[in-house]
């Protein structure tokens, strides 16, 4: 006993080795500063942006997407997912315990070669008690780098939740805006077809009063027509769109509520931060690195199966034929064992392993050093879209006002004999094109500060978490 003691204290001791490397974080490449320079304040990034809007509606269509989409159920559900797997992996590191009870009744044959002795029983009995026990001594730290790994998919998987968070309240926004942004078109392409209307019956007036000319109602008549045919498509734009917006809120398609029309919308701050910040706040880029982490560990997991593997058995516990005698001292029964396991020839099989999960991590290392960069071209890109799309939102805005001054004087001239009714069509052809491409670029603009919200990432992704109230571990 003494001895085995020894063993297995110097086992203990040497169980201290991991083989395998440590994960250290890699040198990443940052800029130093982002293309468009923007000075404000970075605490706005760990706001509820959504909220800035200032449209209950749309607050209250984030909350319900954080409570009820799919997408983000089954992401809760996998991180329970990856919580078990974690459990069963770690549960490697202590000795398992178990026990087992067992009632047997036998009859051994009286006749042939086979019949029992005489004065031996042909029926028997025979009960037992016993307790099992066993443990691998990770020696080489193959159970500590599987939980390594374990670990880090874990996190991974909420990481990953918090992506699937992100996204989805962007992508609610974002909905939200373009129908809206839809809306508005429609009741512009609305009006102009019932004030084009309106004209066209009054030019067919004329017309019959031999006023005007076939040409002229020709030309008011396709002016009508031209209002008329993007309405149509316009309504099943808007009609896909609250279809879409209903999956995101974890619903059968449907009708979607509205608030506060586009131009009545608030434009939220403008955010700003350093790549340092965005390195430690997206989600993808962390859960981009914890698959990195776990790739690593599992370099160690392959290694280890190069060194011997040592485990300890053990059972103790009672048998007896009669029931009144198993707790007797002579009907103990006990065993225990060490074996001793190495591989001595695998025809590259261990090597093969070891080069897989080596490749395996340098995969992990090169998505993780591109999901980096992926998230500076966003960045950069969404403050780049929002400063020339409020530059182009400006001259848009001018040049309606100035078209709708240009469309009053080209009819004011048309009334008075001036003008033919070319100059009114082209006039009011070009202010209803204009006011369908500047609502659209007001709509852009919304999207280009939503998407900046979304590429920085920050702290009003665990806002939005706590209003999700997850079930996870």
């Amino acid at each position: 006993m003494r001895k085995l003691a020894s063993i297995l204290s110097l086992l203990i001791v040497v169980g201290g080795c991991t083989v395998g490397p440590d994960y250290r974080r890699p040198t990443v490449d940052t800029p130093a500063n982002w293309r468009v320079d923007e000075q404000e304040a970075r605490k706005l990034a760990d706001s509820e942006w959504w909220r800035q809007f200032n449209d209950p509606v749309l607050g209250n269509l984030v909350t319900t997407a954080l409570r009820e989409n799919k997408d983000l159920l089954i992401a809760a559900a996998r991180i329970e997912e990856f919580a078990g797997r974690y459990g069963v992996v770690r549960a490697d590191l202590f000795p398992q315990v178990g026990g087992a009870a067992g009632y047997t009744r036998e009859r051994t044959t009286e006749t042939g070669d086979n019949r029992l002795a005489t004065g031996y029983k042909a029926t028997t009995d025979t009960f037992s008690a016993t307790l099992n026990a066993g443990w691998e001594i990770d020696l080489w730290g193959r159970i500590r780098r599987s939980t390594e790994a374990a670990r880090a998919q874990l996190i991974a998987s909420e990481e990953g939740r918090r992506a699937v968070i992100l996204t989805l309240v962007g992508n609610v926004a974002s909905a939200y805006i373009n129908l809206r942004d839809l809306d508005r078109q429609l009741e512009i392409s609305r009006n102009t077809a019932k004030s084009r209307g309106e004209s066209y019956a009054l030019f067919k007036e004329r017309f019959a009063g031999g006023i005007i000319s076939d040409l002229e109602l020709s030309q008011n008549r396709s002016q009508y027509e031209e209002a008329l045919a993007s309405i149509p498509s316009l309504e099943k734009a808007i009609t896909q769109q609250e279809n879409g917006l209903s999956i995101l809120l974890g619903r059968n398609p449907g009708p979607i509520p509205r608030g506060k029309n586009i131009d009545q919308l608030t434009l939220p701050a403008v955010v700003a931060g350093l790549p340092s910040d965005l390195l430690e706040r997206r989600p993808d880029i962390r859960q981009a690195e914890q698959t990195l982490i776990a790739a690593n560990a599992r370099i160690g997991v392959a290694k280890a199966a190069y060194f011997p593997s040592i485990s300890l058995t053990g059972a103790f516990g009672s048998a007896s034929g009669d029931l009144g005698d198993l707790f007797k001292g002579s009907s103990k029964v006990w065993s225990y064992s060490a074996p001793v396991t190495m591989p001595i020839f695998t025809a590259g099989k261990i090597a093969g392993s070891v080069r897989e999960a080596e490749a395996i991590r340098q995969q992990a290392l090169l998505g993780y050093q591109q999901a980096i960069q992926n998230g500076f071209r966003e960045v950069n890109d969404a403050l780049a879209d929002q400063q020339h799309t409020t530059r182009q939102l400006a001259a848009q805005k001018s040049q309606v006002d100035s078209l709708r001054q240009y469309a009053g004087i080209a009819r004011l001239r048309y009334d008075n004999g001036y003008t033919d009714y070319l100059a009114v069509l082209d006039a009011e052809r070009s202010l209803f094109n204009a006011e369908l491409a500047y609502t659209q670029t007001q709509g852009n603009l919304y999207l280009a500060l939503i998407n900046l919200y979304k590429a920085m990432g920050g702290g009003w992704v665990d806002r939005a978490e706590q209003v999700s109230n997850p079930v996870v571990p």
